[in-house]
């Protein structure tokens, strides 16, 4: 390396009479847009110094990845060529160059894409005219910082025999204080100081492109500061070397392109907001809201495809959004089953907060059931997609059941199973859904609650309303409860009794009766759920299991043509309870 500084220097100093030194090249180093910024947006805005009246032509370079950036070749002017909209958080590491026909400048500049609440600095007018662009950062104070530093350079050798002090402010691009009279007249003490110095009489001020004193003492100071550098970085690299021998060549090398900000990996479940067309509402509750959409170009398929689309109202409260995020969490976790309802992305970028689910045509489960019971009266004739038989409904909880299987083995707790949760498609497969109080407690398999709000008080466990503690077990508990729904086609749990009534009657061993037209064997699986201890209660696969032994028989064990009409209702917006 220092032959090569050396060989430079001998020929610097051999033809350096015939050279023309190029133009001093100002610019931010690093430049700030947001996401917002659209096409056209003035970045910043090259200074240059003069250059003898040479033209100078301006560039923008990059290793990386295409930058979203330009510069005007002849004004130096950089502005947004690209939308930003999906390049939120990036960073982009460029090169800025200048070339005035003599020797090309090359900076190396950071662009950095910050977010909607992310400010770009703000900088006064400049001094010149420019056409019109928007928003152009002023450079003014800079113009006139760099002047002043470079009179300072001139007169280094002066300055340091004098043994004087010169005081630089510290200013920055964004300073817009200019320089007061004190460093005026220091620098005219360091000019004279330099005039009395030089021997040949010679004047040491601004000297024009092309004289003998600008193109011998100028350069020889640059080389002989870049030598020393060089020799600096060389010794700092071998000691480096020299104490890390067993590490790899390959971590040893420098590298002439470095990162300065590392970014995080993208979200692969994040998917643009406007691909999405909002059509209907599909369902609500207090804070949530589904909305059947249109998505383009989503979950590795070409096109429109529909989709569901939960987010929350605008009255809703941190906790509300707190759940909704956590549900995201849970899901994007989860993997796919064929009982258990699909994430296909999200749009978290900014509120609201969107989770994009696959679509479930039939909807819930509960409604479903409900709207059922007619079908049950008229048979083929009249509403005959909605008949259903014994068979079908045992299938449904076991559906639900393999769901919450999956769940449980993935070590997530639901807290919140119920028939009203459940979506049903037009192949009448059903699918575990609404995970807003689901945590995956796979490390500890119980979850204490610590907030309030709305609960299933109708579902859930003796552990769940007096201690605030789920585990799986609690969701056995539920899904017995949700067996007792499919079985009476969507009845509200525990009718005639109040909240109050039913929290007492559970504590103290009351369970729900069995229906008079289901059979002792189904009763049996509903009541095997409801054990006071815990560790009684069966798992999902046993339950899966029981089931299946069921769905292997003819037998019919929910006797439909017995199903009592008026002895089962439906109770809705019961106070602080979810049903």
């Amino acid at each position: 390396m220092l032959p090569v500084i050396v060989v430079l220097f001998l020929g610097y100093v051999s033809y350096g009479s015939s050279l023309q030194l190029p133009g001093i090249m100002h610019v931010d180093r690093n430049w700030f847009v947001t996401s917002r910024d659209p096409v056209g947006t003035v970045v910043t805005r090259v200074q240059p110094e003069s250059a003898g009246g040479a033209r100078v032509r301006y560039g923008l370079e990059t290793s990386g990845p295409p930058a979203p950036f330009t510069i005007d070749s002849e004004t130096g002017i950089v502005t947004v060529n690209d939308t930003l909209i999906d390049k939120e958080n990036q960073s982009y590491s460029l090169w800025v160059t200048a070339d005035d026909g003599s020797i090309p400048q090359r900076l190396e500049v950071l662009a950095m894409v910050t977010d909607r609440s992310g400010q770009r600095p703000k900088l006064p007018r400049p001094p010149f005219d420019l056409p019109n662009y928007p928003n152009i950062p002023d450079l003014s104070s800079l113009h006139q910082l760099t002047k002043f530093t470079r009179t300072t350079q001139r007169t280094t050798k002066a300055t340091s025999e004098s043994n004087e002090e010169i005081t630089v402010p510290e200013t920055t691009p964004f300073t817009t204080k200019k320089p007061d009279d004190k460093i005026e007249k220091t620098t005219d003490k360091v000019e004279k100081l330099g005039q009395e110095e030089n021997k040949n009489n010679t004047k040491i001020q601004e000297t024009p492109i092309g004289s003998d004193v600008s193109l011998t003492i100028i350069p020889l100071i640059a080389i002989g500061g870049l030598v020393v550098i060089v020799a600096a970085v060389i010794i700092f690299v071998c000691k480096k070397n020299g104490s890390k021998g067993s590490k790899s060549k390959k971590d040893d090398m420098l590298s002439e392109e470095t990162t300065i900000s590392k970014e995080d990996p993208p979200d692969e479940w994040e998917f643009p907001r406007h691909r999405l067309k909002i059509f209907n509402i599909l369902g609500e509750g207090a804070f949530g809201q589904v909305w059947r959409a249109q998505a383009i170009d989503i979950d590795g398929q070409k096109g429109e495809q529909t989709v569901a689309v939960k987010t929350l109202k605008e009255n809703a409260s941190e906790k509300e959004k707190s759940d909704l995020l956590q549900e995201l969490i849970v899901m994007k976790n989860l993997g796919t089953h064929p009982n258990v309802v699909r994430l296909i992305g999200c749009c978290t970028e900014k509120e609201p907060t969107l989770v994009i689910m696959e679509y479930v045509s039939l909807g819930k489960l509960q409604q479903f059931l409900r709207e059922s019971r007619a079908g049950r009266h008229y048979g083929n004739t009249h509403a005959g997609s909605l008949f259903l038989t014994s068979r079908d409904l045992t299938h449904f909880a076991f559906q639900v059941a393999r769901g919450m299987d999956f769940l449980s083995c993935k070590g997530i707790i639901h807290r919140d199973l119920a028939a009203r949760n459940v979506l049903i498609t037009e192949e009448r497969t059903c699918k575990v859904a609404d995970f807003g109080l689901a945590r995956d407690v796979a490390g500890t398999h119980v979850y204490e609650r610590k907030s309030d709000g709305r609960l299933p008080i109708r579902w859930m466990a003796p552990e769940s309303l007096y201690d605030d503690i789920f585990s799986v077990k609690s969701d056995i508990w539920s899904f017995g409860v949700l067996l007792w729904e499919i079985v009476t086609l969507g009845s509200t749990p525990y009718p005639g009794l109040s909240a109050g009534d039913v929290m007492r009657k559970v504590r103290d061993g009351h369970r729900l009766e069995k229906p008079e037209h289901c059979r002792r064997e189904l009763y049996n699986i509903m009541y095997y759920c409801w054990e006071a201890e815990p560790t009684s209660r069966p798992d999902f696969k046993e339950v899966v299991a029981m089931l299946e032994r069921l769905l292997c028989t003819e037998m019919d064990y929910i006797e439909l043509e017995r199903f009592p009409d008026h002895s089962y209702y439906n109770v809705q917006n019961l106070e602080g309870e979810k049903v």
